[in-house]
């Protein structure tokens, strides 16, 4: 457990972790050690002198204010460690999260990360802040216990060592037969939460259908799965939590009919018999407790290896030697990108020349958007090579790459907070003035003016408080801010009423102006105002060339024109 927790935080945690756990081993300890005090005063209490069990029991009572000292530094230092591991694995997860290829994020990688980054590291961590000391209270304290009893009786303290094997085979069995049943259930767990969602997201659809008052019998399926797979594993951990309990009352049961027989035989004093019995019984805790422990850590070491697994994941490699690029033009050569088994970019070649505005059309799943994530380097191609500048994009470091591109693609994301805030995402360092004419240009600054909390408004999570046409406006507002050279714009207004598109237009010709630009382009509006135009399908470029060109040629961008046009007119 705690080797796995080393590879996912990184061995700079090592000697922290090595310290805390010394510290709590030596309270453990400590905590056995103070109860030995209580043989000696047992002793003066059945002696002939009673009193003589006064300095016994101030020392008993140093013992435990001693104890009471360690166990006092060592649960702050377990929650200083974890506090500190944990900030230090959620930024390792963030960091790599973000370098992974966008095409790792599926729908349920994105919930397996959600829960991972909310619950699933807080648990992990908790096994420093809450489960070592208990866990190492109740492995080490109990063995203390039993060296002290070896010291007043060898035969006493053998019966009670014999429980150690048996207590660690039950711990061992258990956690080897719950493992499959656990990850059933953790695998259940999640597929009920997605059929949830799914149930809450299928609403319009059922009631637009007249479903309401009937069951949804995949979610129902997927609770059904989750029961069975939780009681089975509750069954299987219930002959080790019964063996685990019924091994040390027999132990306890033990021990006294062996301390019995040996009082009455003369072989050992009636107080140290007392005694024995009360440090057996001390031992019977902690003891217990295994079961419940053994739970958490197998849950905690579950987490732990999902998490692992996705640190695991390869993200984009990053080229030793890192280049600037040179200029603002691009380039694909020769690129072929394969994604799922399928072909998206085959074989393609194109450049675009600094300043000049590309319009790239085709018909759906042609490869359009992935032109655009490749020039961003949301992905890796598999052959071939992309250019920014002349540099390839693999050897341009991500923060570099990234200041080249003002990206506005047609579904917009915005984060939690209000418009300024989003906006300033472009740009966190420019200044109110800056903001202010950003918005202006954007044409954002009518959205806030009718705003009751104008630039404090709170657009909601991912924006859901804004129509489509606002939050376009923000996300342009957003990267006229950050006035990088190379704009990339997946049709932004293919969505969009009359009013906000012809908004949203005039924001893009200012963000477009003196701009290298590639447009995935939809909209004919969009198309004329390109310099170029290339005509993509089945991920290559089957015609390429200005608009009046491609026209005279009567191929297959004319065709798209035509249908365009007829379907502009019959609306």
């Amino acid at each position: 457990m705690i080797r796995m927790l080393l590879h996912v935080l990184g061995h700079e945690y090592a000697q922290p972790i090595r310290r805390t756990m010394t510290l709590m081993t030596i309270t453990a300890v400590a905590e056995g050690l103070s109860y030995a005090l209580l043989v000696s005063v047992l002793r003066a209490l059945f002696g002939s002198t009673p009193a003589d069990a006064w300095p016994w029991l101030i020392a008993f009572g140093v013992a435990v204010a001693v104890y009471a000292v360690l166990r006092y530094r060592s649960d702050l230092a377990g929650f200083r460690a974890a506090g500190a591991m944990l900030r230090g694995v959620y930024h390792r997860f963030g960091d790599h999260v973000a370098r992974l290829p966008i095409g790792w994020f599926t729908t349920g990688r994105v919930g397996e990360v959600s829960v991972l980054a909310s619950r699933g590291i807080l648990q992990a961590m908790s096994v420093i802040a809450h489960l070592l000391a208990p866990f190492i209270s109740a492995a080490v304290t109990p063995l203390t216990i039993v060296v002290v009893m070896f010291a007043f009786d060898w035969k006493m303290g053998s019966a009670a060592l014999v429980a150690a094997p048996v207590v660690a085979a039950i711990q061992i069995w258990t956690g080897r037969a719950m493992a499959a049943t656990d990850t059933e259930r953790v695998e259940r767990g999640d597929e009920a939460a997605g059929r949830v969602i799914e149930y809450i997201q299928a609403q319009p659809v059922l009631r637009a259908g007249g479903r309401t008052a009937e069951r949804f019998r995949s979610l129902d399926d997927a609770l059904s799965g989750l029961h069975r797979a939780s009681r089975r594993s509750t069954l299987s951990a219930l002959p080790g939590v019964v063996g685990l309990t019924l091994t040390v009352q027999a132990l306890f049961t033990a021990l006294l009919g062996m301390g019995a027989y040996l009082a009455l035989g003369g072989g050992i004093g009636t107080a140290e018999v007392l005694a024995i019995l009360v440090l057996a019984a001390r031992c019977a805790d902690p003891l217990l407790s295994l079961a419940d422990m053994g739970g958490k850590l197998r849950a905690a070491r579950s987490e732990l290896a999902r998490l692992d697994t996705v640190l695991r994941t390869a993200p984009l490699p990053v080229a030793r030697e890192l280049i600037q690029p040179m200029h603002h033009g691009l380039e694909f050569e020769s690129v072929t990108f394969r994604h799922d088994a399928r072909t998206v970019i085959d074989d393609l070649s194109l450049s675009v020349s600094a300043g000049q505005r590309l319009a790239v059309v085709g018909p759906s799943g042609a490869g359009k958007s992935t032109l655009l994530q490749l020039l961003a380097r949301f992905y890796d191609v598999d052959t071939g090579a992309v250019r920014v500048g002349g540099a390839d994009v693999r050897a341009i470091s991500t923060e570099m790459l990234m200041s080249q591109f003002s990206i506005v693609f047609q579904n917009v994301y915005l984060f939690d907070g209000t418009i300024e805030e989003n906006v300033r995402l472009g740009r966190p360092d420019a200044s109110e003035a800056e903001v202010r004419a950003a918005a202006t240009a954007a044409r954002l600054d009518e959205v806030i003016e009718r705003l009751p909390g104008g630039w404090a408004t709170n657009v909601g999570e991912g924006g859901a408080l804004l129509s489509g046409g606002e939050r376009q406006r923000v996300s342009i507002a957003r990267a006229l801010l950050k006035n990088a050279p190379i704009v990339l714009l997946d049709e932004v207004t293919s969505a969009l009423d009359p009013v906000n598109e012809a908004a949203v237009h005039a924001g893009i010709e200012r963000l477009m102006a003196g701009r290298t630009v590639v447009m995935v382009a939809h909209r004919l509006r969009t198309v004329q105002r390109a310099d170029r135009v290339a005509f993509l399908d089945g991920g290559r470029i089957v015609e390429e060339g200005n608009h009046e060109e491609l026209l005279r040629r009567g191929g297959r961008y004319a065709d798209f024109w035509n249908m365009s046009m007829a379907s502009v007119a019959s609306e």
